[in-house]
């Protein structure tokens, strides 16, 4: 696949060279020199210009590209990147950065194929390491609404009732459900809970201390929200 990532900085240098280390096709636009010049160290393709202009986009190959990676630590930029991108067929990947809001969020989510904040993707790693074996972050929504991956334990009140008799708090529900050492799929309203199982579920984060006592069992959950 071809790719074109918009910014050779600390995100989009290390995603290229992944993509690259895979033996995709990648193009880095970058208008900062010495950033232009660290790319191409690695043996990057680059193209030195502003990502927000159609003719640098053009002569990185956008219009043979599968996507664009707008991955620059400048908003305007990479929504302008995106917005070429989608202009031309691409699937479009919008980085914003330490000055998210939710109104950022809302405001261009409609606009891209997909919106990431690394700040928040490295805040879930340190959120899994904090919440040991049995909780995992998979995924922030919102700073108010996450998907957990819990894992059912024999001190779980559900073990032994099944997914349709499982009554969660508040509008949280169950996305996927995997039996102990077996991928995670649609959850079915007969499985039932045995210890090692795997419940993905969407919570509100007002919820999930409760959430974690009827899936998980034991004591409460100690959760920091937000960034």
């Amino acid at each position: 696949m071809r790719f074109v990532i918009v910014g050779a900085g600390r995100v989009g240098l290390r995603t290229a060279r992944v993509l690259a280390e895979e033996d995709h096709d990648v193009v880095v636009v970058e208008r900062d020199a010495e950033r232009a010049d660290r790319a191409r160290d690695r043996g990057l393709e680059v193209i030195e210009g502003d990502g927000s202009h159609e003719d640098v986009l053009l002569e990185a190959g956008i219009e043979e590209a599968d996507a664009i990676g707008a991955l620059s630590g400048d908003l305007n930029v990479n929504f302008a990147a995106c917005m070429i991108g989608k202009h031309h067929g691409c699937r479009t990947v919008l980085r914003v950065d330490e000055d998210y809001r939710e109104g950022i969020y809302r405001e261009y989510s409609a606009e891209v194929d997909e919106i990431i904040y690394p700040e928040r993707l490295g805040a879930i790693a340190a959120k899994n390491a904090l919440l040991g074996g049995n909780v995992r972050a998979i995924l922030d929504i919102t700073p108010e609404l996450q998907v957990l991956e819990l894992t059912v334990t024999a001190d779980s009140p559900m073990l032994g009732y099944t997914i349709g008799e499982l009554e969660l708090p508040g509008d949280s529900r169950v996305l996927a459900f995997g039996k102990s050492g077996e991928q995670m799929g649609i959850p079915l309203s007969d499985d039932s809970l045995e210890e090692g199982d795997r419940i993905a579920v969407l919570a509100d984060f007002d919820v999930l201390e409760e959430v974690h006592r009827i899936i998980v069992g034991g004591g409460g959950l100690a959760v920091t929200g937000g960034d």
